[in-house]
């Protein structure tokens, strides 16, 4: 999955993934991190996965209660455990933080506001923790983040439930937070279908990174 070289900063390639299995594009992302060079375009790439529960480098096995079927992955972005299945947006940041002279701290920020910014859209209050990286309604949680740092590149991002099955949440310890409440766009009363909140999510996340000519790639087979 090369990335084409390009030398005007506020470019950015958007590639939609459709539904793939976790592992694979994880791997993806590794490997085009590892291959970019000093003027690879950015990209940011748009995936649901099938079930699975992820485990960050750091992440206590115990915080996962009860997987029963669902797979368990540790891989390499900060963080806890969390879930993922379809109906949850997932978007990975594959940036070149040090060429944006951008630190860790604002990249978070600019992702909890973007998800913020799209629930305000449907007249929801949102806000994010300092002590918890994340978005929340009212303390439950409806969007995770993580992320992984190599010689100033990111990847991993963040996940939006939209209307995914909340009931392999109580699986685990969210976050590494016993107890801790999760919510979706359902639950709350949005309505509008996953392409249009993805959509949304999408252009709130450019204008807060500064990007504003996005290059759609083709749909991914």
């Amino acid at each position: 999955m090369p990335s084409p070289m390009r030398t005007d900063p506020s470019a950015i390639i958007i590639r939609q993934l459709g539904q793939r299995s976790y592992e694979p594009v994880w791997r993806d992302m590794q490997a085009v991190t590892a291959s970019r060079g000093a003027e690879t375009t950015d990209e940011l790439w748009l995936v649901e996965h099938p079930p699975i529960f992820t485990l960050g480098l750091n992440a206590k096995p115990e915080h996962v209660l009860a997987a029963g079927r669902i797979p368990v992955l540790q891989v390499d972005r900060g963080g806890q455990v969390t879930y993922h299945g379809p109906g949850q947006i997932v978007i990975y940041t594959l940036l070149d933080l040090e060429r944006r002279h951008m630190g860790v701290k604002a990249l978070v920020r600019s992702m909890e506001q973007a998800v913020i910014d799209v629930l305000q859209d449907f007249g929801i209050p949102a806000e994010g923790r300092k002590d918890a990286p994340g978005v929340y309604v009212d303390k439950a949680k409806i969007a995770a983040l993580g992320l992984r740092i190599r010689h100033g590149r990111s990847y991993h991002g963040l996940a939006f439930n939209v209307d995914l099955e909340l009931e392999p949440f109580s699986r685990i310890n969210p976050c590494g937070y016993a107890g801790q409440a999760v919510t979706r766009c359902r639950d709350l009363g949005i309505e509008a279908p996953l392409p249009e909140i993805r959509a949304r999510l999408v252009e709130h996340l450019l204008g807060h990174l500064g990007y504003n000519a996005p290059i759609l790639a083709p749909a991914e087979p």
